[in-house]
């Protein structure tokens, strides 16, 4: 298509032209020896900065192209028809072959709504191919530039500025001059451009010798406006400043990352980073880095080049949020865009790198909870959320404190998908804080779903994913903190120091949200940026009520509701026994009020602040009892299931965890029935289930009134030690969904004295330590042991073993001399009660050799490890893997020892 060298052209795509319909005008400008069309191409089959050329920063292959086009060049006729190529900004060549010219051929398919142009004028600062016949000074290029957006430009739909090098000082300049220009513009772009003078000028003083080799002449007036601290350019600089803030003009400065090298005067980056950014607040202006040199970094000759991934990903992120608020219509209550590039997190030894991927940010969505479709009222909560998080944007942290059963997490919820459909450019993660396990189990979970790469499997996940939601890479993100009701679980305690709240990312692009049910946490997490949140009203409860009633008569729902206290988990409850068993309304209040009003004052207490609720919560209590009893009464494997449950964590159980039931039937119907009631939720389809924390808080004081709590937790320590897995690799997967399990199990367990209990402990700790959480794998072994020493004579096999186990543990953790000392007990009993070629008696010696290595006793690691080697030869195969290992590591014994040839 032809391109004129001086105004405006519209493009229109490698199709032709297009119908529409049109949102938005996205303007090419170029910089300094720049081109209309010239500026933005690239040679199709270029290798790329990116792709493979670690040369692509350096200028000097070029400099005997520059010079020849020069010495070839003869005055052009007609600066504005001219089609000659800008080969490095101030230099053009009339031979172009196989070129892509990337906003026609590329951005107008890729953002069809668009409408693009690119604009010319004359920046021949120096001669060449051209005269110098246009000595205009900067400020008359951006009068130009204004009168000709307003004349030119003439749809009425808002405008975003891609600007290269001088031409981002042409558009700042413009948009000064003009209100129009100022009041349509919602984004610009800056590639490169210096807005507080640069080290251009290096350029010019090169260009300036060519050129007076050529008898040329220089536009001087451009040249000397890219001095550093120029008066032009500083006058410019604050007045848009001003003007951008005031306007709420969006901002992305993209910064060259690769300096020119090979040519003289220029050493580094032709635009410096102080340079090249505005300093605006990153609610206006976001600062991101392209992979290549000032000249590469407008052009693009793929569409997997990451710069042409960067800008357009930047526009489309920018055009979508630009629909959501209908046309432009909001603008300026928009944040600061996060980068369009996505960028990958690779943990290396605590340390992060951030390196560019060929791939648009996508947003991940972790929300382990289904939509709730019968989720009614709420609309004032819903809107002041709205409002303050993503239009006033006043709350980057924020949290919903209310009474258990008030219905906090499911306001959140509603939150996070209405942010799925109206926010597509938001991350959403979903995080319950009843214990520092949980959290773990959902932060792990979340790690495998983002770019995120562990230096080693002893690298904590938590931090990494901290660090990468803390960082520019990540873009915008909403983060629930659901459940964050416990003070020490959130900041930590004396008892238990290193809240989850260490590991809640920090970032100017993300959203925080907790629920909880204590004011305190509310306050000291979030400031003073608190929701209380009370019951429904009476009309929303009853349309609430209405909705989940399958048929039969409404009488007395009024005052059933005003029982409940309005509370939407009481009615829900309530709602599904009366759906259940099928009794009149009437029937359920006279249950209700009839309950054990002493079991329904310690729920209420308890219910007060997550440790001692009380208040208007009785007849939550006294709904959910009632329910355990009928349940207890109707169908006795639900109600041992239900017992079962009490002493496990209430999130994220997998079905396989539950006992089993003589019949399959039975469990099928046992677990039918708690779901009935609401008081397990299956996720989707899957065979994994939640209960609500304030269900289960019902069901220990459930059991604790029956007399059951000794019983109840004696039996699920039993199931657990007997369902856990081995520390087996393909087992990881299981004992990552049982440990939260297991530790509530223990935490109900401290009083109990048996031996499922150390068995649980072991196998907990063995797999602690495969997980790489190797304090709690040594917490977890030395219980053990401690049990095991108490009862089991010294030579026991379960004692040997936990030692054993334990003393791997210390020595991952550093603790050598703690794990010598347990070995060498371990060696030594074994010697006298195992033969010589027993497995475990090898182990054990091959271990202890290790020990002794670590601790610098090289030659007793070697005299040991030769015992061992010398007996797998005589009992083993070559080829066994222990025989293998242990050869192995007597090698690796030797070479410590200085007997080099013995380890070769």
């Amino acid at each position: 298509m032809s391109v004129h060298r001086i105004g405006f052209t519209e493009l229109s795509g490698s199709q032709g032209a297009r119908d529409g319909p049109f949102r938005v005008n996205i303007i090419f400008v170029h910089g300094l020896r720049g081109h209309p069309q010239h500026t933005w191409e690239d040679s199709r089959d270029r290798g790329g900065v990116n792709r493979g050329n670690k040369d692509a920063g350096t200028a000097t292959p070029r400099k005997r192209d520059i010079l020849a086009a020069l010495l070839k060049s003869k005055p052009s006729s007609s600066a504005s028809t001219s089609t000659t190529t800008p080969i490095a900004d101030n230099v053009t060549s009339e031979e172009r072959p196989n070129k892509l010219f990337w906003p026609d051929e590329y951005l107008t398919q890729d953002i069809p709504e668009a409408r693009v142009w690119t604009y010319g004028y004359n920046a021949d600062a120096i001669g060449g191919l051209f005269e110098a016949n246009n000595k205009n000074s900067v400020s008359q290029h951006g009068q130009d530039f204004a009168v000709r957006v307003e004349r030119e430009i003439g749809n009425q739909d808002p405008i975003i500025f891609v600007a290269h090098s001088l031409g981002g000082v042409i558009v700042k300049d413009g948009i000064r001059r003009s209100y129009t220009c100022r009041a349509r513009t919602k984004l610009v772009i800056f590639l490169g451009t210096p807005h507080r003078g640069s080290t251009y000028t290096g350029w010019g003083d090169i260009a300036s010798n060519l050129a007076l080799l050529a008898l040329q002449d220089s536009n001087k007036k451009i040249v000397k406006a890219l001095e550093v601290n120029s008066e032009v350019l500083d006058n410019i600089h604050e007045e848009f400043k001003t003007i951008a803030d005031k306007s709420r003009i969006q901002i992305h400065s993209f910064q060259e990352a690769r300096g020119i090298s090979g040519v003289k005067g220029i050493h580094s980056k032709v635009v410096d980073d102080f340079s090249s950014r505005l300093d605006l607040p990153r609610s206006l202006e976001t600062v991101e880095s392209i992979d290549a040199n000032h000249i590469q970094m407008a052009r693009c000759g793929d569409r997997i080049d990451p710069q042409y991934r960067a800008i357009v990903g930047v526009l489309q992120q920018f055009i979508r949020r630009m629909v959501l608020d209908g046309n432009g219509t909001g603008l300026q209550e928009m944040p600061a865009m996060a980068s369009g590039v996505e960028a990958s997190v690779v943990e290396t030894g605590g340390g992060m790198d951030r390196a560019l991927t060929n791939r648009t940010a996508r947003p991940c969505h972790y929300i382990p909870l289904p939509e709730n479709r019968r989720f009614v009222g709420r609309d004032k909560m819903l809107d002041t959320l709205k409002e303050m998080l993503f239009v006033r944007k006043e709350w980057r942290k924020a949290a919903i404190v209310g009474l258990g059963g008030i219905g906090k997490t499911q306001i959140a919820l509603q939150l996070a998908y209405w942010t799925k459909k109206n926010r597509p450019e938001f991350s959403i993660f979903w995080v319950p804080a009843l214990s520092k396990a949980t959290f773990e189990q959902a932060f792990t979970t979340m790690a495998r779903e983002l770019p995120i790469q562990s230096g080693s499997k002893d690298d904590d996940v938590k931090e990494s994913l901290r660090r990468y939601l803390s960082s520019g890479a990540a873009g915008p993100w909403l983060l629930v903190v659901d459940n964050a009701d416990d003070g020490d679980v959130l900041f930590g305690s004396a008892d238990m120091p290193g809240g989850i709240s260490e590991y809640l990312p920090e970032s100017d692009d993300g959203i925080t949200l907790f629920t909880t049910r204590s004011r305190e946490v509310a306050v000291s997490a979030t400031g003073s940026d608190v929701i209380e949140l009370h019951a429904m009203d009476p009309l929303e409860a009853a349309d609430y009520l209405e909705k989940l009633l399958i048929g039969g008569s409404k009488t007395g729902a009024a005052e059933l509701l005003k029982e409940l206290s309005y509370l939407p988990l009481a009615i829900t409850q309530a709602a599904a026994y009366l759906n259940t068993i099928r009794v009149p309304i009437a029937e359920y209040l006279r249950l209700l009020r009839g309950a054990d009003r002493e079991a329904a004052s310690l729920m209420s207490r308890e219910f007060y602040d997550g440790t001692r609720y009380r208040g208007s919560q009785n007849a939550v209590a006294a709904t959910w009892l009632v329910s355990f009893d009928q349940i207890r009464k109707s169908d006795g494997a639900a109600a041992d299931l239900l017992a079962f449950l009490s002493c496990i964590e209430p999130k994220e159980i997998p079905q396989s965890i539950l006992p089993r039931f003589e019949l399959e039937e039975q469990m099928v119907h046992a677990v039918g029935t708690l779901c009935g009631y609401a008081f397990l939720t299956r996720r989707g389809d899957s065979r994994v289930f939640d209960m609500h924390s304030l269900v289960h808080l019902a069901t220990r004081i459930w059991v604790q009134r029956e007399g059951l709590t000794a019983t109840t937790d004696e039996k699920a320590t039993r199931h657990l030690a007997a369902v856990f897995p081995s520390d087996d690799y393909t087992n990881r997967n299981v004992w990552r969904e049982y440990l939260p399990h297991a530790f509530r199990v223990l935490q109900y367990s401290k009083e109990l004295d048996i031996e499922e209990k150390s068995d649980l402990l072991f196998w907990m700790g063995r797999c602690l330590r495969m997980d790489g959480r190797i304090k709690e794998a040594i917490k977890s072994l030395e219980e053990a042991c401690q049990w095991r020493n108490r009862h089991f004579a010294e030579d026991h096999p379960s004692r040997l073993a936990s030692q054993h186990a334990l003393a791997g543990a210390y020595q991952a953790n550093g603790q050598v001399k703690e794990a010598v000392v347990l070995l060498e007990q371990v060696v030594a009993i074994r010697k006298q009660v195992l033969a010589e070629d027993h497995p475990n008696r090898l182990a054990s010696q091959h271990a202890l050799a290790g020990a002794y290595q670590a601790n610098g006793q090289v030659k007793e690691a070697v005299v040991l490890l030769e015992q061992v080697v010398a007996i797998h030869k005589q009992v083993l195969a070559e080829d066994h893997p222990n025989r293998l290992a242990s050869q192995h590591a007597l090698a690796g014994a030797y070479q410590a020892n200085g007997q080099v040839k013995e380890a070769v």
